[in-house]
C-alpha cells in the first residue's frame, strides 16, 4: 500500500510523518503539496501536525481551501482512507468531513507532552491491530485541542460509536483530570460514521520507534497497512439516517 503525506505552508510535523510511514513502517510514502490535484495514487491520504497558514485565523480554516482539498473530499466520499493528525484532525473538521469543532484548551496555554489515550473501538480500520480498552501513551502538542460539539451532534456522536480514543489516566480510567485540554466526553479522536476518515490530536509519528520512548503510536499505522492490505472493505455501508452536523 501507500501513503500519502500532504504538505502546507506551516506544516512542521510532514517529515516526522513521512519517516515513520517510509523508514518505520517500511511503506511507499510521498508527499503530496497542497497546491497540486493530484494524489498519486495514494491508498491512504494523511494529514500531518504543524500550522497550516500559519492558523493565525482559526486552526485549518484556510488550508480547507487548498487545490489538493478538494481531492482528499471526493477521494474521503469515495471511500479512501484519511488520518488526520493534530492540525490534520482541525482541518478534517474545517473540511465537514468530521463534526464537530475545536476550542482553545481549557487553561489557554500550548501543551506539548505525552499523555493516556483509550482505544475505544478496537474494529475500526485505524485500531484493528489493537483492543478495546488498551492504552496508548503518546505525545499532544496543540493549543486548539478543546474538542467541542453541540449537543445533538455529541449525542450522535456517541449513540453512532464515532469515539475511537478517549484521555485517560495510565489506568485507562477516563478523569477528569485526565482530560488535559477540556474536550467534551475526554474525546481525542473520532471517526466519521463510515469509518474511513479518522482526526486525532495525539501525534502517533511521535510514537513510533522506542527512540522517542514509546512505539504505543505504531498500533494506527499497523492498523491502517492491516486494513488496506487485506483487503478490507474501504467503507462500511451507508446510514440509512442523514448525519446533521451543527457548524
Amino acid at each position: 500500500m501507500k501513503f500519502g503525506v500532504v504538505q502546507f505552508p506551516g506544516s512542521n510535523c510532514d517529515f516526522d510523518a513521512l519517516h515513520a510511514l517510509k523508514d518505520v513502517m517500511k511503506r511507499p510514502t510521498v508527499m503530496l503539496w497542497h497546491k497540486d490535484h493530484d494524489l498519486q495514487g495514494v491508498d491512504c491520504v494523511v494529514l500531518p501536525g504543524g500550522f497550516s497558514y500559519g492558523d493565525y485565523l482559526r486552526s485549518g480554516a484556510i488550508a480547507r481551501f487548498s487545490p489538493l482539498m478538494q481531492e482528499v473530499k471526493a477521494f474521503a466520499r469515495g471511500g479512501g482512507r484519511v488520518l488526520g493528525i493534530c492540525n490534520g484532525f482541525q482541518i478534517l473538521l474545517e473540511l465537514g468531513l468530521l463534526p464537530g469543532a475545536m476550542l482553545r484548551n481549557k487553561n489557554l496555554k500550548f501543551l506539548c507532552q505525552h499523555v493516556h489515550v483509550r482505544i475505544e473501538d478496537a474494529r475500526t480500520d485505524f485500531t484493528r491491530a489493537g483492543r478495546k480498552g488498551q492504552v496508548l501513551r503518546i505525545p499532544i502538542a496543540h493549543f486548539d485541542g478543546n474538542y467541542y460539539a453541540p449537543a445533538r451532534t455529541l449525542a450522535e456522536i456517541e449513540r453512532n460509536g464515532q469515539v475511537v480514543f478517549r484521555y485517560c489516566d495510565p489506568g485507562g480510567n477516563v478523569t477528569a483530570e485526565a482530560n488535559i485540554n477540556g474536550s467534551l466526553g475526554n474525546i481525542a479522536g473520532i471517526r466519521n460514521r463510515e469509518g474511513n476518515v479518522l482526526g486525532l490530536m495525539p501525534h502517533p509519528e511521535r510514537a513510533a520507534e522506542s527512540l522517542l520512548g514509546s512505539r504505543d503510536g505504531r498500533t494506527i499505522f499497523e492498523s491502517l497497512i492491516l486494513s488496506i492490505e487485506r483487503g478490507r472493505p474501504a467503507r462500511r455501508p451507508a446510514p440509512r439516517k442523514k448525519v446533521r452536523h451543527d457548524r
